[in-house]
């Protein structure tokens, strides 16, 4: 019985358990009926944009980047005692964040 709780052992079992699983689902899914309607986009009732809204993974990155200085920064400060060395590693950060909300 242990044998069978060893990670490679239980991952060949569950391989089978999820295709009968999936193939179930399948089944009681029915055909597929393609439409206009299922294809388009939901939009509370309205015409949807033709435009996206933020061309490009630019903005995201931007964001990502401004959060990942404020979490870091934020985690290396509270783990440690405030001291007037961690004054320029502070005033680093508002300068970084400052950088990025600029652009």
């Amino acid at each position: 019985m242990e044998m069978i709780l060893t990670p490679p052992i239980a991952f060949l079992l569950y391989i089978p358990l999820v295709l009968i699983i999936v193939w179930v689902g399948r089944l009681m899914a029915g055909p597929e009926v393609r439409s206009e309607l299922k294809d388009s986009i939901y939009a509370s009732g309205e015409e949807g944009s033709k435009n996206p809204s933020a061309p490009g993974y630019r903005p995201f990155f931007l964001i990502a980047f401004f959060f990942a200085v404020l979490h870091l920064g934020m985690l290396i400060i509270g783990s440690g005692t405030f001291t007037l060395q961690t004054v320029p590693f502070i005033l680093g950060i508002v300068v970084a964040l400052v950088a990025l909300l600029l652009g």
